[in-house]
């Protein structure tokens, strides 16, 4: 499904599709930009997807998908560095990509916090540096510890390389700062330098870097510190995380004494009171980037006042209280070589460009999505057109259009195959779907072997050293066919006769560094078992929500063979759980009720001890921790958002359907359905007033 088709113009299995493939391939740059400092699109071609997912959860919000990308921030920390566990999130931001998205954006804030019109709203403007987030945390204004943003959960310590930059201060004036101060901000690398580095590596034989960003990631990840220090490295602070005691009461007196404490700022920054004060802002920084001496992608908008920030809280991914606002995506023209398909590990069958290489945004690209094949018949694409390709695509860039007077002579349309180019099986569309499968299932090498890089990757088991170069030599050589023969491997091969570390490209070293990893992954919790099975629509959010739920793996197997019963409790429970709803529980009993898939699972069982979920403790420690909240009616005092948004802050589950397991029904002005089932079931009803002074107590009756 192209970029280029609106929104508007999708039916339910459509949008349903095409969620399934921007989760996927939004997930795939993720890990490209956040752990391996490479990315195939730039900034603007990722945000455009991102926008697109959201604009598709917003026209049909009963198909948002447990593992949206909606719902997650960047990716897992990288190997090779201890990972750190980030004291409060390092999240990302919504985007804004028009002058109606701000516009929306402030009435959105403005509504939310119930403002009159004449009262004030400002914001703080400030540039969008394109650089590394890193948050810096000082014990006693001493520099303790350097991490980077990582999935926003857990980053990377990198402080033996920060403490090699000279701009982030040491130490701060203990008798100013609390005890603990983090400070966040970005590792960059200004224009002009970059340049000169390139220069001289160009000169020297070496390897040049695509771009700043990429360049001051891959300084700052360096195992050798002395290598970081030798790359023109600086950082600026823009705001802060984790305070063991209030320094400011807004982001422009913390602004202030970020400065006052050595930092450099993100300049030139604003104040403005409005929408239109916010795009007099963009356009000027805009027009002035290129003089800038640094490089952006576009400009913030923060709420200034932290009161009003924590009564805005945050949605899904993101702060409520801010937005980027970005700079538009770049195209470019090339010959599309020929029309490839590559098979997925759901089956689907995804056809993609292969491009004569061509330099979009500084960034050369070979190959382009086209999605699926009415994509291909809409645009009418074939091998040998020139095409426009933008950064704003799949795996690799999408093509935009055809220069149909370009054309050669002679071009024939595309035909999509009947049968998987992989195994030969028959390649079916079934209705309402836009892709085309493989019904070889297991049979098949490429799904097989795709399910199982799934398995071993970094979000999955994230068994280090198994690639997907090993895993297909491991395949061909018939030494894995499933994930519990991984757990074997060190086994079998003192009994083979000829034992790994005399293969070509191994060793005595390699193949114990291999077997240590497989090893140290035995014990494995719960959620992350569930995302490794590699079942259609259940990614990591959509795993962590069943494992939460079940709690162990045996509740949840037996759950899922009592759910196959579509109207006894065990269904209701589970499309009831938040974000999972009947298409996902669909996928669920879909897998359940393959043999083989049973097999798998009791397999690996037997290798692999499976622990219990662990509930994180909440951020706030309240009575309404793990309740379960359900809104209804019209709320007359507060937002229905910051009702939910309060809830949330005190550890409370919002969820949309009632049943035996909800805590409370709060009611608001004509209540009606959720009202009468929540007597029926004997659910506690509060009225607003009710839930209001239970919220002010912070959850205490």
């Amino acid at each position: 499904m192209s970029d280029t088709v609106a929104v508007e113009a999708l039916d339910a299995g459509q949008a349903a599709a095409e969620l399934e493939r921007l989760a996927a391939l939004i997930a795939h740059h993720d890990r490209l930009y956040h752990q391996q400092d490479r990315p195939e699109i730039d900034d603007a071609a990722f945000d455009a997807l991102l926008r697109r997912n959201q604009a598709i959860e917003a026209r049909f919000p009963e198909l948002r998908r447990p593992d949206s990308p909606s719902l997650r921030v960047g990716a897992a920390p990288a190997a090779g560095f201890r990972k750190v566990a980030h004291a409060l999130p390092m999240l990302s931001l919504a985007n804004a990509f028009s002058p109606e998205d701000v516009t929306d954006f402030v009435t959105r804030l403005r509504r939310f916090l119930s403002l009159a019109d004449d009262e004030p709203l400002v914001f703080v403007a400030e540039p969008k540096i394109d650089g590394l987030s890193c948050s810096l945390r000082y014990q006693d204004g001493r520099l303790v510890q350097a991490a980077t943003r990582g999935d926003g959960a857990e980053g990377e310590d990198v402080t033996r390389n920060i403490l090699t930059i000279a701009d982030i201060p040491r130490r701060l004036p203990a008798a100013e700062v609390p005890g603990i101060l983090e400070v966040r901000g970005e590792v960059y690398m200004t224009r002009p330098e970059f340049l000169e580095m390139n220069r001289q590596r160009a000169a020297l034989g070496g390897e040049t870097f695509a771009n700043p960003r990429n360049a001051a990631a891959g300084a700052v990840r360096q195992l050798n510190p002395a290598i970081t220090a030798s790359r023109p490295l600086h950082f600026f602070g823009y705001a802060l995380g984790e305070v063991s005691a209030p320094v400011a009461a807004s982001h422009q007196q913390v602004r202030a004494r970020l400065a006052g404490w050595g930092f450099r700022l993100n300049e030139p920054a604003r104040p403005c009171a409005d929408a239109g004060a916010l795009l007099d802002y963009y356009r000027e920084i805009e027009a002035a980037r290129p003089e800038l001496p640094y490089d952006i992608d576009g400009v913030v908008y923060k709420v200034d006042r932290y009161d009003l920030r924590e009564r805005l809280g945050f949605v899904s991914r993101a702060p409520r209280w801010a937005i980027a606002h970005k700079f538009p995506a770049e195209q470019a023209r090339t010959r599309l070589k020929a029309i490839l398909v590559q098979v997925g590990r759901t089956g689907a069958l995804t056809p993609v460009a292969e491009l004569e290489p061509v330099n979009v945004g500084g960034v050369m690209v070979s190959r382009a999505t086209l999605h699926n094949e009415d994509e291909i018949a809409r645009k009418d694409v074939r091998a040998g057109d020139t095409v426009v390709v933008q950064r704003a695509g799949d795996v690799i860039p999408q093509v935009v259009r055809v220069v149909t007077a370009l054309r050669p002579a002679g071009s024939e349309p595309y035909l999509p195959p009947e049968h998987c180019p992989e195994c030969g099986s028959l390649a079916v569309r079934e209705a309402g779907e836009v892709v085309r499968r493989c019904t070889g299932g297991l049979i098949c090498p490429a799904q097989a072997m795709e399910r199982l890089r799934h398995f071993v990757s970094r979000d999955a088991f994230d068994i280090e050293g198994l690639g997907e170069k090993i895993i297909a030599e491991f395949w061909a050589d018939e030494m894995i066919r499933r994930p519990g023969d991984i757990f074997r491997l060190a086994a079998r091969d003192r009994d083979r006769l000829t034992p790994l570390r005399r293969r070509p490209g191994w060793g005595d070293r390699s193949a114990q560094n291999l077997f240590e990893a497989i090893e140290a992954r035995r014990r494995m919790p719960l959620d992350r078992v569930i995302h490794a099975l590699g079942i259609r629509q259940i990614g990591q959010a959509t795993a962590r929500l069943l494992a939460r739920n079940y709690l162990s793996c045996d509740n949840w197997r037996a759950a899922m063979a009592a759910a196959a019963d579509r109207e006894g409790p065990a269904w209701q429970e589970l499309t009831g759980i938040d974000q999972i709803g009947p298409a996902v529980a669909a996928d669920l009993l879909d897998f359940f009720a393959e043999p083989h898939n049973l097999e798998v699972l009791d397999d690996l069982a037997r290798e692999v001890t499976i622990i219990d979920y662990e509930p994180p403790a909440p951020a706030v420690v309240s009575p309404l921790a793990g309740k379960t909240v359900v809104f209804t009616g019209t709320l007359t005092d507060m937002s229905r958002s910051e009702a939910k948004a309060r809830a949330e802050a005190l550890g409370a589950k919002v969820t949309g359907s009632v049943t035996g397991k909800t805590s409370f029904v709060v009611t608001g002005a004509d209540s009606g359905s959720k009202a009468t089932k929540a007597r029926e079931l004997g659910v506690t009803i509060l009225s607003e007033a009710d839930w209001l002074a239970l919220a002010a107590s912070g959850g205490h009756p």
